[in-house]
C-alpha cells in the first residue's frame, strides 16, 4: 500500500488542505491519506491551539465522504513536541509493508533543513510537496542541506488556493464570513462551538 501521511495543526481544516491532499493523492498514486493532527507543534511555541477533540471533530466532518481518508490520532495524547520523524517511526512500526509518503507544502520543504532529524524523515518516507502561493523553494539548496532529499522529493502542482487557518480564525473573530473557505459542516461546527472568538 502507498500511504500518504498529512500532518498539521488543522485549526481549522480548510479547503486548501483538502484540495492539496486530493491532488497529491492522485499525483503520487496513494491508496490512502492519513490526516494526523499534531499534538504539540514544535514550530508554533506559545500559540494557542484548539483542543484535540475540536480539531478531530472538524477533520472527521470534513472527510466523512472521502473513503480514502483516515483521521489518525497517532500524534495526540503524547508528552513533548510532535516531531515528524517520531510520528513516521510509529506509523512505520504499525504499517511495516507500506510505502510512506509524507505530504507537505512548499514552505515546509523550504524549512526542512531546520526540522528535527530531517535525514531520518527521508530514510522512512519520500516527500510529496505541494506548491503554495507566494512560496518559492530552492530544491537544490534543500538537497545540499539534506542529502537524502535528492531523488526522494516529488513537487506536485496543485491549484494555488491562498487560504490560511490564521486568516480563517481572524475572520471568525471579526465577524467576517468563512463560507467557501471551509466545508459547510466545519463552518457550522465552528459557529456552534464558538471557536476562535478569542485572540490566539
Amino acid at each position: 500500500m502507498r500511504l500518504g501521511v498529512f500532518g498539521g495543526t488543522f485549526d481549522p481544516v480548510h479547503l486548501g488542505h483538502l484540495v492539496s491532499a486530493s491532488e497529491m493523492r492522485e499525483a503520487c498514486r496513494l491508496d490512502q491519506v492519513w490526516w494526523v493532527p499534531a499534538g504539540s507543534p514544535p514550530h508554533k511555541p506559545g500559540v494557542a491551539v484548539s483542543s484535540d477533540a475540536d480539531r478531530l471533530a472538524m477533520l472527521r466532518l470534513a472527510l466523512e465522504d472521502d473513503p480514502g481518508a483516515v483521521v489518525s490520532t497517532a500524534d495526540l495524547g503524547r508528552v513533548g513536541p510532535s516531531y515528524t520523524v517520531d510520528l513516521l517511526r510509529r506509523i512505520r512500526a504499525e504499517q511495516a509493508d507500506a510505502d510512506l509518503v509524507f505530504l507537505m507544502g512548499g514552505d515546509s520543504l523550504r524549512d526542512l533543513p531546520t526540522w528535527h532529524d530531517p535525514q531520518g524523515i527521508l530514510e522512512i518516507a519520500t516527500l510529496a510537496v505541494a506548491r503554495r502561493p507566494g512560496v518559492s523553494v530552492d530544491l537544490d539548496a534543500v538537497c545540499r542541506a539534506v542529502p537524502n532529499a535528492a531523488g526522494r522529493t516529488q513537487i506536485v502542482d496543485v491549484p494555488l488556493i491562498g487560504i490560511s487557518a490564521t486568516d480563517i480564525r481572524g475572520r471568525v473573530r471579526s465577524g467576517r464570513t468563512i463560507r467557501h473557505l471551509v466545508p459547510a459542516a466545519v463552518e457550522a461546527y465552528i459557529r456552534a462551538n464558538r471557536l476562535y472568538l478569542v485572540s490566539d
